[in-house]
């Protein structure tokens, strides 16, 4: 029988179709080929030093979209989307023809759409470069599907779908999906979960479990049962799954320290010298700590190995909460450090024989012009050994030192180690600077504490693997000895005989609050203030900041410094040799008449010998015992004379007018 009339034309366009259909579309796949994605569509995974996820962050704009293999993803995943979206997915060429004849015979019969008939392939054609739906769409998606399976293998057209199919707000690919919903990596999905997140990309929104659950919890029951007559699950698997609840909220991402990474390029894998479980135990501190703060005080705490120099966990603000500025990076906001600088200040002066810690520095009060410092606690304790002083932290030994020592010259010194005070434009360090009176970072601080408690030598601490900075000198290693010696005592609530060594400092009106630690493996900075620089109410650094550094050091392993060894190596420090240095001439209160050349003269000490008048080295001996120094003019002059080993022997002098 012959086919005629309408009928006829319209079986003989079908038989034909096919033929001219695929034709067509391997041209226009040729000539107009899909996009690939570009590098920056992508969200970055952040690491830690094992390689284990510690924190997601999105794509400029706050889409969650991150690049997917399929063997990160839970097999059963995989199958189930293969089963139930595209069952000839690995054999047919981008495109289903069955299902196009099927799809077009039902638009011929219905004049519409009924049938999409598109591959996984041909969504992910879709997915690479969204167009109205429409019959002209189908042709692209087509042409474009035949072009993917031409020149990209199966598994990565299916990882193109995991990374690129949306699920709902700003949720895009399994792992965001997986992330927001279930709080676990795509890889650990079980079959309920899987089924969810198979479903929800065909209707993203509709289907949000967060929004409507019945919609979600029916299309997931029904892909279940799908997977059973496949042969995927058995009736009793399926029966489990279904009995499962389902998420009614998105979860937080994981985002641990998103202040450290925002202003840094974010490829698509960052890895980082942090600790995940280390990084963890400190969130979870810092939450609680926060919590019986006041709302709108903040915290910041930073742990960094010794003596690699690398940060293994950082606190740097609440993020997202707008009262404790969250968003701001309190690690490197600048602050005044209080006290916390007086430990720099007393290494200089015994690296450069200025004082050691014997020395007896006046604990009374003092004018210096118009400055009048006070001790904190309103009191003054008379004559003190420096190493007492700096342990009590009492502020006009400190205050009397830096007079000696310079401002300007401690300042430059800071300085020439890379780590500068932030002084206000034009203005010149002075005596109050030993007291918090500038500005420095926590990571500043972080530098120089961990310089005092290797060799003196200071370098930025870092949180990437590689790309180590170089170190600038600013002790000695003796003098950081002495006075990480000074230092070392047992925290607040520590056993006895071990201890950490420590220094706090409170900057005026309680505005900072910080306490500084350090053991044999490690180095802590704890900070506790406003964001907004006002002053905090009720108590100094050792009644906020202290507390939290012994909690910090009680998750890190122990590796505690001896408080009785330091007490031997600061004994030690100061005991003198059976030769010990001298300063012959001049003597201690000699007044010399100023005219011309003096010469100075030791005797003892390790050589070679080094002269200073005021802290200004005079000139190289070498292995000699004498230089000569010409005044000035007449005033009084400090002399020192300094040894291989930092010993010091010095004289207070005056200097007449020539008559």
């Amino acid at each position: 029988m012959t086919l005629t009339g309408r009928k006829g034309r319209l079986f003989a366009t079908l038989a034909v179709a096919p033929i001219v259909a695929l034709a067509g579309v391997v041209t226009l796949g040729a000539v107009w080929p899909a996009p690939t994605p570009r590098a920056e569509c992508w969200g970055t995974r952040v690491v830690d030093r094992g390689g284990a996820l510690i924190a997601l962050s999105p794509v400029p704009g706050g889409v969650w979209r991150f690049r997917v293999s399929p063997e990160q993803v839970s097999p059963f995943l995989v199958q189930l989307l293969v089963a139930v979206e595209d069952r000839r997915f690995a054999t047919e060429p981008g495109v289903d023809p069955r299902a196009v004849l099927r799809a077009g015979w039902q638009w011929l019969r219905a004049g519409h759409v009924v049938s999409g008939g598109s591959t996984l392939t041909m969504q992910v054609a879709k997915l690479l470069d969204p167009r109205p739906r429409g019959l002209s769409a189908k042709v692209i998606e087509a042409a474009r599907g035949v072009d993917l399976w031409w020149r990209m293998p199966r598994r990565d057209v299916l990882g193109l779908w995991l990374s690129l199919a949306p699920f709902g707000g700003n949720l895009v690919g399994v792992e965001a999906a997986s992330y927001a919903y279930f709080g676990k990596p795509p890889g650990a999905l079980d079959a309920a979960e899987a089924a969810l997140l198979v479903a929800l990309p065909r209707r993203p929104e509709a289907l949000r479990p967060d929004r409507h659950p019945e919609a979600a919890r029916r299309i997931r029951d029904r892909i279940l049962r799908l997977a059973e007559t496949r042969g995927l699950l058995t009736p009793e698997e399926t029966r489990a799954a279904i009995a499962e609840a389902l998420p009614t909220a998105r979860q937080p991402m994981p985002r641990a320290v998103p202040q450290l990474f925002a202003r840094v390029h974010r490829p698509p894998l960052l890895t980082t010298t942090l600790d995940g479980p280390t990084q963890a135990a400190l969130q979870r501190l810092a939450r609680a700590t926060l919590a019986k703060l006041p709302p709108d005080v903040s915290l910041a705490v930073m742990i960094a190995d010794l003596p690699s120099r690398r940060l293994r966990a950082v606190w740097a603000g609440d993020w997202g909460d707008a009262r404790r500025a969250g968003a701001i990076d309190l690690t490197s906001a600048e602050r005044s450090p209080g006290s916390a600088l007086k430990p720099f200040l007393y290494g200089l002066a015994f690296s450069q024989g200025l004082a050691n810690p014997d020395t007896l520095l006046a604990d009374s009060p003092a004018r210096f012009g118009g400055y009048a410092p006070e001790d904190f606690t309103g009191r003054f304790a008379g004559n003190v050994r420096a190493a007492d002083a700096l342990r009590r932290s009492l502020n006009l030994p400190a205050v009397r030192l830096l007079a000696q020592f310079g401002a300007v010259r401690f300042a430059a010194a800071l300085s020439a180690a890379g780590e500068p005070l932030r002084l206000p434009r034009g203005a010149v360090a002075s005596l109050p600077v030993v007291l918090g009176g500038a500005g420095q970072t926590m990571r500043g601080m972080m530098a120089l504490y961990a310089a005092l408690a290797t060799d003196g030598a200071v370098s930025p601490l870092g949180w990437r693997p590689s790309g180590v900075a170089a170190a600038s000198r600013l002790l000695s290693p003796a003098s950081a000895q002495t006075i990480a010696a000074i230092l070392t005592r047992a925290l607040p609530g520590a056993p006895e005989g071990q201890g950490i060594a420590w220094k706090t400092g409170t900057s005026w009106g309680d505005r900072d609050n910080w306490a500084f630690g350090f053991d044999r493996a490690q180095v802590v900075g704890v900070w506790v203030g406003r964001p907004d620089g006002t002053a905090m109410d009720g108590g100094a650094a050792a009644d906020h900041a202290l507390p939290v550094l012994a909690r910090v050091f009680g998750l890190l392993p122990a590796s505690p410094r001896s408080a009785a060894e330091a007490m031997h190596l600061l004994s030690f420090a100061v005991t003198p040799d059976p030769d010990p240095l001298r300063l012959l001439f001049p003597p201690p209160g000699a007044v010399i008449d100023g005219a011309g050349a003096l010469d100075l003269k030791a005797m003892g000490g390790i050589r070679p010998l080094s002269f200073l008048v005021d802290g200004a080295p005079v000139a190289s001996v070498g292995a000699l015992r004498t230089t000569q120094w010409t005044p000035p003019g007449p005033g009084f002059y400090r002399v020192t004379v300094l040894d291989a080993h930092g010993r010091a022997a010095q004289a207070a002098i005056r200097i007449k007018a020539a008559e």
